[in-house]
């Protein structure tokens, strides 16, 4: 076999020397040559995703810069002589980040199998049958069969084609799909635009259908060659946003301790190692490093339970956006409604039943080789159309911007070739000069005609319908190709009046999300007409109506404005939908967009949580960040639920870590002012935050409080850094209190003293957990029994240390019983304040 085709112009050569490059015949290939190429060529993706061995991602976790700060001091105070700092440090780096890493593997293994669940697929031909595999898996040589809906995994020669259209917007910026052909180019071209026997990688299948011979894979694509500049991120979400604001917040408040640390030590002349471990094992006392993994294996065990709802979830972040979200938006079509469609009236300009309408309607969907509506398929379920005279020429298919298909026939007794168009009535009827009378006699339309016609068919949609305009024209026989320009002077037959029930678990749905805070709009290519009966029928109340070309009159700034009293948009094309989503976001919405069809695709990448069905085509499910099995608001809402636990579990750990923390590490730094010594050793700093991490590791199992379920919430920095303020101080002055005990009450020494406050410190920190872990009465919310269990064991593990060899390893001695008496009642009183003080502020600060 020979190297891969030249990237450049390949679809210039003839199909021969292809298949010779290839060593490919065009029956596709077996398990066995396969096997050599994926070895030869790798994934099919545009970076070699291949998992690095467990070591390499172990390693990985060292390069955070406090981790390396850490084991640098520890290197220069084994040069020092300080031997058992070295070892000490160093054995509490490493098992820092193997709880880390753990955690956070097992967590992304189990997401990674979810994930893979839901991969998109591509049809090929190996072993003589057609299978379906991951994208990835697809080689140079493989046969690969598509249609409407597609995803093009690779790019490729075209072999076969059926009416064949792919829009390559993406690589060209053409706006309209372009038809694709077999066969040697006539013009040499090394531009894409005009390789007409070729397809490529991520461009979508409008419409008809192929065969394919795989050319170029991966970075080898075209797509994979200009990958960086098309790598267009998303606007970041919600989630994203909080974390990034978090970590300055952090980040500001660890650099402002430091400096003030070092600064104090410098100007008391304390011995420089010393206060550069004890800076540097401040800095890290501040900063929640456990909070990665706390994030992903909350978000982890939220995917796994979200996947017992019958929701997979692609991107973890999701799962946290759902929680947050206030603003879905979502078409009717399926979600609404039961999508089961049917046909209940085909009639002409006079609102009698038509035949000829309904022949015209029929042959129209039988022969268009586009993603096939629920409304062809209702259509296509009057079988008695007798369609064996007629024979298909051309078709000119179906786009967001005409919103119409049409289709050339051959009558083959009557010898008469005519264009067929079914499509938006508003915009059929623009098309159209004449109409065709119930006795079949055509005539102009006129402007009582117009008025007629618009009637007609606006009472059907005020009714209930949906409805599509039925129009055709008679062609010459040298006519052999259509295009859209054909789609002119039409005859207008009549109309298809189509019936989608409300599903009757729509309202409950509708009035369950309400009640949770978040309001539904819909976003649909539908008529306003239609769409408004539809929302009578579920007691949906209708604020505002938008429509497609209304929005087109407004520049984003009014858009933005007019979005928030707006809950029906009409008469969307993609760009429109996706519009909406923007302005929304920009208004400080979480907003989250249902769709399946290829105009979502768009939407999907733009929402905080773009959200798919299994059963959506290919494009949408690879856009979304959350795939539902089922099409039904129920199955959302308990998403939604579960996101709003899973978030709320993470913002415990950050409120517990932030407060505590901050408190400690305040105290910490105000010693320094006084103290001839330091008020706690590096290690035992470390070894303080190590436990104190320990006893949070439950946390992604803990439960959340009903009320704090009731409402979207988001990560709001401002009220997590008042919050800090509030509860850290506390902290600090009982730490002080505690300095007063050790130095006046107990007379302690510098050993004594770093000890008793090492205990109190821990125990402090550790069960006002179960103070700051809800937002009502901590004794009516109970934790999780491991939590309980952990956290317990630990303010219980530190009291005893210093009675243990181990601890002296660490410098702490055995405090007298009288400590223990006197830190037991500190904190008693310590959490009767918190929880006074937490009330307070909950009464004055919302977290909207």
């Amino acid at each position: 076999m020979q190297t891969i085709l030249n990237q450049s112009a390949w679809w210039l050569k003839s199909l021969k020397e292809t298949l010779e490059s290839l060593d490919v015949k065009t029956s596709g290939l077996d398990s066995e040559e396969v096997e050599k190429r994926r070895k030869q060529f790798g994934a099919n993706q545009f970076v070699d995703h291949k998992e690095k061995p467990i070591w390499k991602q172990l390693l990985v976790r060292f390069r955070n810069p406090l981790i390396l700060l850490l084991l640098f001091a520890s290197v220069i105070s084994a040069f020092m002589g300080e031997i058992s700092n070295f070892i000490i440090i160093s054995i509490l780096v490493l098992f820092s980040v193997l709880l880390d890493f753990i955690q956070e593997h097992k967590a992304g293994k189990a997401a990674d199998s979810l994930r893979h669940s839901v991969s998109v697929q591509a049809t090929v031909v190996r072993d003589g049958n057609i299978i379906n595999i991951p994208v990835s898996q697809v080689v140079p040589g493989d046969l690969v069969l598509l249609s409407a809906g597609d995803l093009v995994p690779a790019d490729g020669r075209v072999l076969e084609t059926n009416d064949f259209f792919v829009k390559q917007s993406l690589l060209t910026g053409e706006t309209y799909p372009v038809e694709k052909h077999p066969g040697e180019l006539k013009e040499l071209s090394n531009d894409i635009t005009d390789a007409s026997n070729a397809v490529f990688m991520g461009t979508t299948v409008i419409s008809g259908s192929a065969k394919v011979l795989i050319v170029n894979t991966g970075a080898n694509t075209a797509m994979g060659a200009i990958s960086d500049s098309l790598a267009i991120k998303p606007p970041q979400n919600s989630f994203e946003l909080g974390t990034q604001k978090f970590g300055i917040l952090i980040l500001r408040m660890t650099v402002l301790l430091v400096l003030f640390v070092l600064l104090v030590n410098a100007i008391l002349h304390k011995p420089w190692l010393d206060s550069f471990l004890f800076a540097v094992a401040l800095a890290v006392g501040l900063t929640p490093e456990l909070l990665p993994m706390v994030i992903s294996v909350t978000l982890s065990r939220g995917a796994l339970m979200m996947a017992k709802k019958r929701v997979i979830v692609k991107q973890l972040s999701s799962i946290q956006n759902l929680g947050s979200m206030d603003t879905l938006c979502t078409d009717k079509t399926g979600t609404l409604t039961e999508a089961k469609i049917k046909l209940e009236r085909h009639i002409d300009l006079t609102g009698e039943p038509s035949d000829r309408v309904l022949e015209l309607a029929y042959l129209n969907s039988f022969f268009e080789t586009g993603l096939k509506s629920p409304l062809d398929e209702a259509i296509l379920e009057h079988e008695e159309i007798d369609v064996s005279l007629w024979n298909k020429i051309d078709e000119v298919p179906f786009d967001f911007e005409r919103r119409r298909v049409s289709v050339l026939l051959d009558h083959s007794e009557k010898k008469k070739r005519i264009l067929v168009v079914k499509g938006a009535p508003e915009e059929i009827i623009k098309l159209c000069t004449h109409f065709e009378t119930e006795k079949g006699t055509i005539q102009l339309i006129d402007l009582e005609a117009k008025e007629k016609i618009h009637s007609v068919y606006t009472s059907l949609e005020k009714q209930g319908f949906r409805v599509l305009g039925i129009a055709w024209r008679e062609e010459t026989k040298e006519l052999t190709h259509a295009v859209k320009g054909d789609e002119s002077e039409l005859i207008l037959s009549g109309f298809a009046a189509f019936l989608d029930p409300p599903k009757e678990s729509a309202r409950l749905a509708l009035s369950s999300l309400n009640e949770i805070g978040i309001t539904v709009k819909i976003i649909t290519g539908d008529s306003e007409l239609v769409t408004q009966h539809v929302c009578s029928e579920l007691k949906m109340p209708v604020l505002g109506v938008l429509t497609g070309k209304e929005i087109d009159s407004i520049d984003d700034s009014a858009l933005s404005f007019k979005v928030e009293s707006t809950n029906l948009f009409c008469r969307m094309n993609p760009s429109q939908k996706n519009r909406i989503i923007l302005a929304l976001k920009h208004r400080g919405h979480v907003v989250g967009y249902l769709g399946d069809g290829v105009n979502d695709a768009p939407s999907l990448h733009s929402a905080d949580v773009g959200l798919s069905v299994d059963s959506g085509v290919d494009v949408a499910k690879e856009a979304a960040g959350m795939i539902l099995l089922d099409h039904d608001l129920s199955v959302l809402y308990e998403g939604v639920m579960e996101g709003r636990r899973t978030f709320g579990n993470i913002m415990k750990y950050i409120m517990m870590g932030t407060s505590s923390n901050f408190g400690n590490m305040f105290s910490m730094a105000g010693a320094a002012l006084f103290l001839p010594f330091l008020p706690m050793l590096p290690t035992q700093i470390l070894l303080n935050n190590f436990l104190y991490d320990i006893s949070e590791i439950p946390i992604p199992l803990d439960e959340v409080d009903k009320e704090e379920l009731k409402i979207p919430r988001v990560m709001d920095i401002t009220f997590i850094r008042n919050f800090m303020l509030t509860i850290g101080p506390i902290s600090s002055v009982f730490d002080f209190l505690t300095f007063y005990v050790m130095l006046v009450v107990l007379k302690t020494n510098e050993t004594l003293f770093q000890t008793g406050w090492f205990v109190e410190s821990l125990c402090t920190q550790v069960l006002v957990i179960f103070i700051i872990r809800t937002r009502g009465n901590p004794i009516k919310s109970r934790p999780h029994r491991l939590l309980a269990i952990v956290s317990i064991s630990i303010a219980a593990i530190g009291a005893i240390l210093p009675f243990t060899q181990l601890g002296t390893y660490f410098g702490l001695v055995p405090p007298p019983m009288e400590f223990y008496a006197i830190l037991a009642s500190m904190v008693v009183i310590y959490l009767f304040v918190v929880e006074t003080a937490k009330r307070i502020f909950y009464r004055f600060h919302s977290r909207k």
